[in-house]
């Protein structure tokens, strides 16, 4: 039972629940987002036996000095640094605690690694393998363009409709995160792909449950997060010397290669419906590390 300030408690489950609700109405974190921090919150709270009142500075470090010495990676340490936040904040406002101690926990910094990406002709050779006229390798040789051609997320691609497609303008509507809506450009080899889909494949799987999902399962429904990126391993799996990542190596590929092509940067970071210009600016180094690299195997006196 965690314990308040005055003469009521309230229970584990009832702070979770209430702190869930919080995530999604107000904070409109994803799903996902959701579920890892009210995982991270309910080992916070068996970390001081569900008592609120012993929630202070010194819980909140030893907790994330638990989680330190379990081998966890920076990343992970610095998610739940700021989950710990989140919440503490969160129990201040609601009136659980007096103050908030999660102001006094430093933030976490995690080195930022730059991401494995595909060089142009191994980009070549995935989107060129060869499809049959099967319905999957038709919605697999399409979601595959459209992933490069606009560098979406594996999310906002699965969560497409057929009419977020604007044939005559080369357009995709999309809802990106925090719900905002962004329209981005695609060329004509995406276009030719969503075609043959559309037209060849995606009626013979419809079904009264498809509704308006751009991308189908086998058995009809909207496709998963899961069976994209099952999609691209083995697409990648086929190409010799291609690094082995999921559908965010595409986005950070077509990111890549829009700046070695010429794009500028705020360009990028709209079409990619990143907040802050200093997500996209990761993207730089992997253009320099690249030439760079041709340089070192190249020049005589590199």
């Amino acid at each position: 039972m965690a314990r308040t300030d005055g003469d009521t408690a309230v229970s584990k489950d009832e702070v979770l629940a209430d702190f869930g609700r919080y995530l999604r109405l107000e904070r409109d974190l994803s799903p996902h987002t959701v579920r890892a921090y009210l995982t991270d919150t309910s080992s916070l709270l068996d970390h001081v036996g569900g008592q609120l009142d012993r929630l202070d500075i010194g819980a909140l470090r030893g907790w994330l000095a638990g989680q330190h010495e379990a081998g966890k990676a920076r990343a992970t340490l610095a998610r739940r640094t700021a989950c710990a936040r989140t919440f503490t904040a969160y129990c201040h406002r609601r009136g659980w605690l007096s103050t908030d101690p999660g102001l006094l926990l430093g933030t976490a910094k995690t080195p930022r690694s730059l991401p494995s990406v595909l060089d142009q002709e191994q980009a070549q050779a995935v989107m060129d393998s060869p499809a049959t006229a099967e319905p999957k390798e038709l919605r697999d040789q399409a979601l595959l363009e459209l992933l490069y051609a606009t560098g979406v997320r594996v999310s906002e691609l699965c969560a497409l409709d057929v009419d977020d497609v604007d044939r005559d303008r080369h357009v995709i509507r999309v809802l990106g995160k925090g719900r905002k809506e962004r329209s981005v450009p695609f060329g004509l080899p995406a276009l030719r792909a969503l075609d043959r889909w559309c037209i060849h494949g995606r009626p013979l799987w419809a079904r009264a449950r498809s509704g308006p999902a751009l991308f189908l399962g086998v058995r009809g429904g909207r496709i998963d997060a899961g069976t994209v990126r099952r999609v691209v391993h083995a697409r990648l799996a086929q190409v010799e010397g291609a690094p082995d990542m999921g559908p965010h190596g595409l986005r950070h590929t077509a990111a890549t290669h829009l700046l070695e092509g010429g794009a500028d940067l705020r360009s990028v970071q709209e079409l990619l419906g990143h907040a802050s210009l200093n997500t996209t600016q990761i993207y730089t180094h992997v253009s320099i590390e690249r030439l760079r690299a041709a340089y070192r195997q190249a020049h005589p006196r590199a």
